[in-house]
């Protein structure tokens, strides 16, 4: 029925649809879903400690026997800069005293592992299916024993440059990120977000430049991105946003709130949540600070000062200093479980392919 099959004999699964692992935002229950559905389930381990990602994967191999995706991030952590950090506290300190909260009290740290031994000793035990990285890859050594594992691996490239690095560091099929995305930009090899590309743009551009299967990502909603996706030459596509109107997605009531008044135009590139360029719906936070500061430390150490003050204001129902992660797509997107919309999305692309 697929034009391409490449990516389903890839990871073994019945349908051409990748659920992005949107660390925070989903969990085991997710994965499981679209897994059992015929789609590729993932699970975001970057906010996970080695610990807890061992308790979902063990809930996943328990409720499914399926391929799925265990994702890590592969940033290089930042060298010690408590000058930036000090100075961004300063840069917030009036939200602080809005909403009586001690400016000078220590900033809570800021989690986002990067790939190391310990999460690469639960590939080690589970053997997931396929690993997908974020920011890159890790260090040569770590990714040897990945795919030692026989696992397929896979990374988002945000450039044809990136992607054109990936196929010769051997990824098995690249993830094309268009600008369009919600979330972290995948982007690696350079830090210039102004340059970035449009999905329209960059999938059959990547196509071209590789031969290993692309992924199409990025403004992906619904039936139509799919069959967009394959017309472009990508072999399947990976979708975010649809996925955190499920009621398996795990964002805060205030987020969920915002995706379902979210519009096309009320989204932006900011750096204020972590320290590094993503796309998430605007807000106090993005339009008083951002979208795009020089005062924030690197990532991923911009999220710790803002804590205190999304514990401040959340329990109200306000999403003003939290990152509301959201693609460009969101108006698009529907509520219902993450399994049926898995097989909604396949029928709907299908029917859009045979009509031409």
């Amino acid at each position: 029925m697929w034009p391409d099959r490449r990516i389903l004999d890839l990871f073994g699964i019945e349908l051409p649809i990748v659920q992005a692992p949107m660390a925070g935002a989903n969990l085991a229950a997710m994965a499981v879903a679209v897994s059992e559905a015929g789609g590729l389930g993932s699970l975001p381990c970057a906010l996970l400690t080695p610990e807890r990602a061992r308790e979902e994967l063990t809930i996943f191999r328990q409720a499914a026997a399926k391929p799925v995706n265990v994702n890590f991030f592969s940033h290089r952590p930042p060298e010690a800069g408590e000058g930036r950090e000090a100075a961004w506290k300063r840069r917030l300190a009036a939200y602080y005293v809005e909403f009586g909260l001690d400016p000078e009290a220590p900033a809570p740290s800021s989690s986002r592992a990067p790939f190391d031994e310990a999460y690469l000793a639960l590939v080690e035990e589970f053997r997931p299916e396929v690993v997908s990285f974020h920011f890159g890859l890790p260090h040569a050594e770590l990714l040897a024993r990945v795919k030692r594992t026989g696992a397929k691996v896979i990374s988002s490239a945000t450039t044809v440059e990136e992607a054109r690095f990936l196929e010769r560091e051997e990824c098995d099929a690249v993830i094309a990120q268009g600008f369009e995305a919600g979330g972290h930009r995948g982007i690696f090899l350079s830090d210039d977000v102004s340059t970035q590309v449009g999905t329209m743009a960059l999938v059959p551009q990547i196509v071209d430049a590789v031969k290993v299967p692309v992924i199409a990502a990025g403004g992906i909603a619904d039936g139509r991105g799919i069959a967009a996706a394959f017309a472009l030459g990508a072999s399947a596509a990976q979708i975010g946003t649809a996925y955190l109107f499920t009621p398996e997605a795990t964002v805060a009531p205030a987020h969920r709130a915002a995706l379902k008044s979210a519009r096309d135009d009320r989204t932006a590139i900011t750096n204020v949540f972590t320290g590094r360029p993503a796309r998430s719906i605007v807000n106090r936070m993005v339009r008083e600070v951002g979208p795009i500061s020089d005062a924030a430390p690197p990532f991923p150490l911009a999220g710790g000062a803002l804590v205190p003050l999304r514990q401040a204001t959340e329990p109200n129902g306000s999403g003003d200093f939290m990152s509301l992660w959201s693609g460009q797509a969101a108006p698009l997107c529907r509520e219902m479980p993450a399994g049926e919309l898995t097989r909604r999305l396949a029928e709907e692309a299908l029917e859009r392919m045979r009509r031409g």
